[in-house]
């Protein structure tokens, strides 16, 4: 069963709908995460510090927000909003395994060489859930829970293909993970063939924090249009849906960006988190090279790392034509060959694909620091951040498309 519902349910004339809320309950009414949703009691951060940040679902009137806003403990609030799947693009072949071979990918952020490989770092893939019998996982501890209404594992191969860039072990020979020693990883299954909520994002991220997530990777976004169809079918007038849609994309932003605050202030006193999203598919350079699209949610928000997808090319890597401009951060999202949904490889190409790379590189980043420190979110990002470079990059690639540039593993 769901843990939060997966569509809006506006009602012209009454113009109720079912609302995210985010409030930080004073210490004197603490109560579980989730208890109004009938989960098991999880008390997140009553330990550490004087409020608690909660996610409930209410049922509200459109009209009711200015006035619950007001409301000292509510730190943010947003309509339940589809979610989709960011698709890769392209087909997606089959590729066979190659003794000795490493994924250009994999060489490109130079995990390769570098002598860290995530080990004790904890990884949370938010995505379709996992092919748990495959080779690229075995002897990985799998920490799984389902947020749809589907079987419990990857019925896609999105989710397996994602978690196999980031930890996945050695395929016939083929290395594809870049960090292939972590040990443990939380995979929370948010995405079904019928898409999500930004609900059910908001309910797996709490989660994978309650279960030591030191990085959440997300290749998914925000459906807008979907939502804007969503809203006409219930009988709202198309101008009419479209205000309402653009009203709940700005909310849904506030909200994540507003979990992101949650994290920091977590890292601070519990253990630090590392938001890694990808940046979308929209854009569309190879019919018009001024066709751009933004980042979307939840990877624009504040204090989420939005991810770009680098291809490979004569004199350097590009951007990919599909990448969404405005990321913090890129890596290689094009061909990307990884694990494939009942076992052996498959090459699939988007920024869901450049995602994991990223993540997998801040996964050795934190192994890194912690060798010599204590890990700090501070040092943490910037060390991350840092490692970005632009010289396998072609000179004329765009900046405001790669942000920082191609991300990089540490190497001593």
């Amino acid at each position: 069963m769901p843990l939060l519902p997966t569509r809006p349910t506006p009602v012209p004339g009454e113009m109720k709908a079912s609302y995210i809320v985010l409030r930080n309950f004073r210490s004197s009414t603490r109560d579980a995460f989730g208890s109004a949703l009938g989960l098991p009691g999880i008390q997140p951060f009553n330990t550490f510090v004087d409020s608690v940040p909660s996610l409930r679902i209410e049922t509200l009137d459109h009209r009711d927000i200015p006035s619950v806003t007001q409301d000292a403990d509510v730190a943010a609030i947003a309509p339940v909003m589809p979610v989709r799947l960011i698709q890769p693009m392209g087909d997606a072949a089959v590729v066979p395994a190659a003794p000795g071979s490493v994924t250009w990918g994999v060489q490109a952020v130079r995990a390769d060489t570098s002598p860290f490989t995530g080990n004790g770092v904890v990884v949370a893939v938010l995505d379709t859930g996992i092919d748990p019998t495959h080779a690229a996982f075995q002897g990985v501890s799998l920490v799984q829970k389902n947020f749809t209404t589907e079987a419990d594992h990857d019925l896609d191969g999105h989710g397996t293909h994602c978690a196999g860039t980031i930890f996945g072990r050695d395929v016939g020979g083929t290395r594809i993970g870049v960090a292939p020693g972590i040990q443990k990883a939380l995979i929370g299954k948010v995405l079904g063939a019928s898409g999500g909520s930004s609900a059910g994002i908001a309910d797996a991220i709490y989660w994978a924090l309650e279960n030591g997530a030191d990085v959440i990777s997300m290749s998914l976004g925000i459906d807008y249009t979907g939502y804007v169809a969503q809203l006409q079918a219930a009988g709202f007038p198309v101008e009419l849906a479209v205000s309402r849609a653009l009203e709940g994309f700005r909310l849904n932003l506030g909200l994540f960006s507003a979990m992101a605050t949650v994290v920091r202030q977590r890292s601070a006193l519990v253990r630090p988190a590392l938001l890694i999203a990808a940046a979308g598919n929209e854009s569309r350079r190879d019919v018009d090279s001024s066709f751009e699209v933004g980042v979307g949610v939840p990877a624009v928000a504040e204090g989420f790392h939005a991810v770009g997808a680098l291809r490979q090319a004569t004199g350097g890597l590009r951007l990919a034509s599909f990448s969404n401009t405005g990321a913090n951060l890129c890596a290689p999202g094009v061909s990307i060959d990884s694990a494939r949904l009942g076992g052996g490889l498959r090459s699939l190409s988007g920024t869901s694909m450049a995602t994991p790379h990223v993540a997998g590189v801040a996964a050795l980043w934190a192994e890194r620091i912690r060798r010599f420190r204590t890990l700090t979110l501070g040092e943490w990002t910037t060390r991350l951040a840092g490692s970005a470079t632009l010289s396998p990059l072609h000179p004329e690639i765009d900046f405001s498309d790669i942000g920082l540039g191609l991300v990089q593993a540490p190497q001593e």
